[in-house]
């Protein structure tokens, strides 16, 4: 895949439809900009469907589920055979994001990527490069082919997804280690010191916290990858569910669809998607500041601010379905508030 000309084929935001968005923000019967940052998200998705009528109708969750071989290291509480479990509950409607996204009016869209463990089940979609990635610790954590081969995967998703008339994405994970392999990642796109960017995941000890730090170290020392080069950084370092979703990421802009990062993992598989097509990070959008250390590191980086700040870390796309209401209520302000030409001023 040639990313620079992937890049090039990018069509920038309609300045138009934005231009005309931001006019009709300013005829609403309210203070001017007193919306906020929800105003030029507004714009922003105008720009990127080419219409200031500029609606959500159809939302989904795409929630990506792989498996890592750094778990050998003893980098989770949690044993991997979760990550399978858990892909069960979310496909069945079961979980943490699917309550949420029922709610939210949204669709939850669920992937294998890579789990140690094939799910024989219709509700889940197969995708599969390999069962779960190997330790990265010890060499690379997966081929080059196979990290090209799951960004199509991501791309070819939101393709899908956009066939079916879906209007605005989430994204979501699952993979039990994967905020080990986002940490490992970040560190190296960042320059971020692993002893400070490292976190306790879901309540690691000090024993585990200190593996999980040994664990990145070794990584990046074992595998010496290219900062330079955020597909050499992927396939050595990250997860199939990461390097997933880089191509959802990379495939919004293809496709022309909005893509809302969830916490950290997700936020790291944008800036993989950005270091490789730099123009895909007007189709992004942010929505909460992960409690990983790294978390802020990584908007900032993207140059993004979080809508909500509230300490979350649940993942499976949770903190991104938060921002559907949320957008639903700003949406109905810009579409059905009265103008001030009804109240008869201007």
């Amino acid at each position: 895949m040639d990313f620079k000309k992937l890049n090039s084929l990018v069509a920038p935001l309609c300045e138009e439809s934005m231009r005309a968005a931001r006019a009709k923000w300013d005829s609403v019967a309210k203070p001017l900009g007193s919306l906020g940052r929800f105003e030029e998200m507004v714009t922003r998705i105008a720009g990127i469907y080419g219409t200031p009528d500029a609606r959500v109708d159809k939302k989904g969750v795409l929630v990506l589920c792989g498996d890592n071989g750094v778990l050998a290291q003893g980098v989770a509480m949690t044993p991997g055979e979760v990550t399978v479990i858990m892909a069960k509950f979310i496909a069945d409607g079961r979980s943490s994001v699917c309550r949420m996204a029922e709610t939210a009016g949204a669709d939850v869209i669920t992937v294998d990527m890579g789990m140690f463990s094939r799910v024989n089940a219709g509700n889940i979609i197969d995708r599969r490069v390999s069962d779960g990635t190997n330790d990265f610790t010890t060499g690379a954590a997966m081929t080059r082919e196979q990290a090209l081969q799951a960004i199509n995967t991501g791309m070819e998703l939101v393709k899908n997804c956009s066939e079916r008339g879906y209007k605005i994405l989430a994204t979501g994970e699952m993979g039990i280690g994967n905020t080990t392999t986002s940490t490992a990642i970040a560190t190296v796109l960042l320059g971020l010191d692993p002893e400070e960017a490292t976190g306790r995941g879901v309540g690691l000890s000090d024993e585990g916290l200190a593996r999980k730090i040994s664990a990145v170290k070794t990584a990046v020392r074992v595998n010496l990858p290219d900062k330079n080069d955020a597909l050499d950084v992927l396939h050595k370092l990250g997860g199939f569910d990461i390097a997933g979703l880089t191509g959802v990421f990379i495939g919004g802009a293809v496709y022309r669809i909005p893509i809302i990062i969830d916490g950290f993992i997700s936020s790291v598989s944008a800036l993989s998607a950005v270091k490789l097509c730099p123009r895909v990070v007007d189709f992004i959008f942010p929505s909460h500041v992960s409690a990983e250390p790294a978390g802020g590191a990584v908007l900032n980086a993207l140059g993004f601010e979080p809508f909500i700040t509230a300490g979350m870390r649940l993942g499976e796309g949770t903190g991104a379905v938060c921002m559907f209401p949320l957008l639903d209520m700003v949406l109905s302000v810009y579409h059905t508030a009265c103008t001030y030409a009804d109240i008869g001023v201007g």
